[in-house]
């Protein structure tokens, strides 16, 4: 027979498949709690939220609220890095029980003696509980109560807030019901707000026509920094095969000179733990490390688990790859495409053991050269089990390091990584265009358990996607697609400075790059200046000034009598920054419309005064109405506007 219990505690959210996975937050945030918490009959019922970090002895306890309809809520605030615990708790509390049913009962005018005695049963046990000004009221209480003559008073203290507060405060928890504990991830700031900006480093030289080093990335810092950037990221930076080398626009034969694909990762130069001998060596690359954080960069560096027919895995470790029965090995295939140059890993191996701890010395060891971000290279094809371990075993010794999971795939394969731990995840940005396609994919992410657990990184474009919208695209078109990939998400990236210098030549039919930077060193006119790079720089320094953007889950969706452009309200945590955006969707015509604010979000009313204050231009303006005109030009096709009340 199980434990008497009363109270039902149901729907508990936020969870994640019934507590099998964590949910994310990072430091400094708040987890709201709700859940369904019921009786049976009309007593009066209580709940908590109980929490504590993950290396705390007692827990911290915080009282739900009834919200309507066996609804209950509470929140508390997450400080530090690591695990918290969380669970419900909820009791009939009979001394508000007792305290509610004599209000009734002196509200009609009965004689409540006896029910006055009663209360002192409840009153005895916090003496030993209570402060002494409170020891000292509880026994006031109880004398009245056990007084005739006092019995005026006693009626009114009885009814009391000062008694109501002291009965919350000190509850008696008689058949308590209790959840399963649930766990909430803390991380750094950085896994929530990044944005991330992507150059190959061997087409950093300023000669033509040479093979960059990580000292030519050194004399690009400064211009990453000013234009607000603050994550590098790095295509594999190791050996690069030279069996089955790939050529120029993807040729399977590689002529004199072709550099091959960064991941075909391996020769005789070495493996996932060494450096391309022309990119420099080790030690430049912790210099690199070490500067670009003086300038508050981090290198981000891709971890791709694969390797070159030539890589010393393939000698050393050959059960570490599929053979086919007349002696070759299987390459890497997703078709239509091939990937000849590349081997792809036997997940299936009996040394498994081996192959998995090597796989996180790998990791352990760009740790330790001062690496702490790692974008991961097709994450979807690799035992979901795997990351799951991995992921925990380097968090639990380096909680600082960030993995985003470059998997664009099936959504619940994205969705799965993320609860295997990646913390942050490419997305569909990329082929959303309309205003209806931006609102759902947006309410997906935010208004659905999604928000729990996967922070999605917008990227308007990358090595291997070259969106059809951007082909032989105008200055508009670009300067919307970041506007809105750096305001509807907090995390984004771009691919330069293919991006920034609308570089868009693309394979007929393909998203593709036409002669790839994948395949060949380019070079760049690396300080060339536009509207783009200003805009761009701009939008970067709004993301940082205000925390309405540094978040992606507070969002809302304005109306606004035109379909091609999208108004959005955001706020931060405590609702002290607030902010209104309009983009634009029509990169070539001038688009009007009225755009409705959220008038009850803001807490106003129609009549008050607003001052719209573009954060991009300068400009200020004062809206006294719900309704507002609005116009934007492929010129400029956005405003960013903070309200200030």
């Amino acid at each position: 027979m199980k434990n008497q219990k009363r109270v039902v505690i149901d729907y508990v959210s936020p969870q994640i498949n019934g507590g099998e996975f964590f949910i994310k937050r990072v430091v400094n945030e708040i987890v709201n709690v709700d859940a369904h918490v019921l009786v049976d009959g009309h007593d009066v019922i209580a709940a908590s939220v109980l929490y504590k970090h993950e290396k705390a002895k007692t827990w911290n306890e915080v009282r739900m609220q009834l919200i309507e309809n066996d609804e209950w809520n509470a929140s508390f605030l997450v400080e530090k890095q690591g695990f918290y615990a969380y669970k419900i708790e909820a009791w009939v509390d009979y001394a508000l029980n007792w305290q509610h049913g004599i209000e009734r009962k002196i509200d009609d005018h009965q004689h409540v003696k006896s029910e006055l005695l009663e209360g002192v049963l409840y009153l005895k046990p916090l003496l030993k509980k209570a402060t002494k000004v409170e020891q000292d009221y509880i026994t006031s209480c109880i004398k009245a109560f056990e007084d005739e003559s006092q019995y005026d008073n006693a009626v009114l203290e009885a009814k009391s807030e000062k008694l109501h507060s002291i009965f919350v405060k000190y509850p008696e928890k008689i058949l308590a019901n209790s959840t399963q504990d649930f766990q909430v991830y803390v991380d750094r700031k950085k896994a929530r707000f990044s944005t991330w900006y992507e150059f190959f480093p061997r087409s950093a030289s300023e000669t033509e026509g040479v093979h960059g080093t990580f000292k030519d990335c050194e004399r690009l810092l400064p211009r990453v920094a000013q234009m607000g950037f603050d994550t590098l990221y790095f295509p594999p930076v190791h050996p690069i095969g030279e069996v089955n080398r790939k050529g120029r626009n993807n040729t399977t034969e590689a002529k004199e000179g072709d550099v091959g694909s960064a991941w075909g990762i391996g020769s005789k130069d070495g493996g996932h733990k060494s450096i391309h001998p022309k990119l420099g060596t080790v030690d430049d690359f912790k210099t690199l490390i070490k500067k670009a954080k003086d300038l508050n960069i981090e290198i981000a560096m891709d971890y791709a688990l694969q390797a070159a027919p030539d890589h010393p895995w393939v000698t050393s470790h050959p059960d570490w790859f599929k053979w086919r029965p007349d002696g070759t090995v299987q390459y890497a295939e997703n078709p239509p495409k091939k990937y000849q140059d590349i081997l792809p890993i036997y997940w299936e191996s009996k040394d498994y053991k081996n192959l998995w701890n090597e796989c996180l010395d790998t990791m352990l060891y760009w740790v330790d050269c001062g690496i702490n971000v790692f974008r991961v290279d097709n994450p979807h094809t690799k035992p979901y089990y795997f990351w799951n371990w991995l992921i925990s075993e380097v968090k639990q010794k380096h909680p600082d390091v960030i993995f985003l999971a470059e998997a664009f795939t099936r959504p619940k394969v994205m969705q799965q990584l993320a609860k295997q731990g990646y913390t942050q995840s490419y997305t569909y940005f990329t082929w959303r265009n309309s205003k209806q396609e931006f609102i759902e994919y947006m309410t997906e992410l935010t208004q659905t358990d999604q928000r729990e657990y996967m922070q999605p990184n917008f990227w308007p474009n990358t090595p291997d996607i070259n969106p059809y919208h951007l082909q032989g695209a105008n200055e508009a078109m670009h300067l919307l697609r970041y506007a809105l990939a750096a305001t509807l998400s907090s995390s984004i990236g771009i691919y330069g400075p293919v991006f920034e210098q609308m570089i868009t030549e693309a394979i007929p039919g393909k998203e593709e790059y036409y002669m790839s930077e994948k395949f060949e060193v380019k070079h760049y006119d690396w300080f060339k200046e536009n509207k783009l790079t200003l805009l761009i720089s701009k939008i970067n320094e709004v993301r940082h000034q205000n925390e309405a953007l540094q978040q992606t889950n507070n969002i809302k969706f304005c109306h606004i009598e035109n379909d091609n452009l999208l108004a959005f309200y955001k706020w931060n945590q405590d609702r002290t920054n607030e902010l209104l955006i309009i983009v634009s969707l029509d990169p070539y015509y001038k688009q009007q419309g009225t755009v409705q604010l959220p008038l009850k979000d803001l807490g106003i009313h129609e009549g008050h005064r607003l001052n719209m204050q573009d954060l991009v231009t300068g400009s200020s303006y004062n809206w006294h109405q719900e309704w507002n005109y609005v116009e934007l030009h492929p010129a400029l096709p956005f405003h960013i506007f903070k309200i200030n009340k």
